[in-house]
């Protein structure tokens, strides 16, 4: 079964990282740019909460909060659910359907390595398990092949 560093190595490491004090305004903004439904709050190289659409739409859209007056560490999750590159992709599976979250921050040694959210775990198994079939089909038919000689 693959794990984190597997994924991470197949889509990337970059993540958006953002400062709790930058305007959530501006976070947005770059949010939009990147197509990013998550940025890591991250301060003095240490990560400090996560911020996620879902965030901003409860805390400021629902109770009608001006976008501009709120800092990203006002309304940041400070509460993380991490994993590390060594965590099996089922366990994130598990993990994230256990605590309701879509975005799981990778860290070794509180070092941040990467972000998975269950869409790339999803598409990382479903690729890694077509691959299996694809394989298992090969070796099959090959072996028809040898038995009829």
């Amino acid at each position: 079964m693959s794990n984190v560093s597997n994924l991470l190595d197949s889509k990337g490491h970059d993540v958006l990282t953002v400062k709790p004090d930058q305007p959530l305004h501006d976070v947005i903004d770059l949010m939009c740019t990147r197509l990013a439904g998550t940025a890591l709050v991250m301060d003095g190289g240490e990560v400090k909460g996560i911020l996620s659409e879902r965030d901003v739409i409860r805390k400021v859209v629902l109770p009608r909060i001006g976008v501009d007056e709120v800092t990203v560490g006002d309304i940041m999750s400070k509460t993380l659910t991490t994993v590390s590159p060594d965590t099996p992709l089922d366990e994130c599976m598990q993990i994230m359907t256990d605590k309701r979250v879509r975005h799981l921050p990778v860290l070794r040694d509180k070092q941040l390595r990467g972000i998975v959210s269950i869409g790339d775990v999803v598409k990382y198994l479903l690729l890694e398990k077509d691959f299996k079939i694809r394989n298992l089909e090969t070796y099959i038919s090959g072996s028809k092949e040898s038995a009829s000689n």
